[in-house]
């Protein structure tokens, strides 16, 4: 008990002792106020003392758990409030790591995409580079084959056509003679070619 509150209480008591004696009856009936000196110091004796035991023993113990009560709800509330400023800031940190986390995995999947654009237009170069290459080399293969084919044929006709002049003429035409007629056959077999295909 704090020494105001102690203060208060015994002029409390002081109050209340002196309003008893002035409202004693005179009829000489008891009054619960009325009474003599010697009573109203006993009385405040044991009040008093009645006050110092509840201090000690009742008060003071039940002021010092008040107290602790004040101060671990106190020291909660401030736990609580910390915990909750760390809650919130773990929370920004993990937002930011997750932001971050989002912005890398955007930039490798940007990254691939492009990496793969590459890739794609690296191998479709190769593939029409080959492409034209054996289209290149067919046509030769070709040209080369109809060179071939139009020499036999020019070859083959000149034959027949010198067996068929020699069955007609009968007589044998000279060696000097086959190959003059066979070039002059295979001159108008070009001339006719490169007419055609003009």
């Amino acid at each position: 008990m704090t020494a105001r509150a102690h203060n208060y209480m015994v002029i409390a008591v002081l109050h209340l002792a002196t309003a008893g004696t002035l409202l004693a009856s005179e009829d000489g009936r008891p009054n619960l106020f009325g009474g003599d000196l010697g009573n109203l110091v006993w009385s405040l004796v044991i009040f008093m003392l009645v006050l110092v035991i509840l201090g000690r023993f009742a008060w003071k113990p039940l002021l010092t758990g008040l107290q602790h009560r004040e101060k671990f709800i106190h020291d909660s509330l401030a736990g609580a409030k910390r915990d909750r400023e760390e809650a919130e800031t773990r929370l920004k940190e993990l937002t930011a790591r997750l932001e971050n986390a989002k912005q890398e995995a955007s930039a490798i999947v940007e990254e691939g995409r492009r990496d793969a654009e590459v890739v794609k237009r690296r191998i479709e170069d190769e593939a029409r580079r080959n492409a034209e290459a054996l289209i290149e080399r067919a046509k030769r293969e070709i040209g080369i084959a109809r060179d071939t084919a139009l020499r036999d044929l020019h070859e083959e006709s000149a034959k027949l056509a010198m067996e068929m002049a020699g069955a007609v003429l009968k007589r044998q035409l000279t060696p000097e003679d086959h190959r003059r007629l066979v070039g002059e056959a295979l001159a108008k077999l070009k001339e006719r070619g490169a007419e055609s295909r003009n």
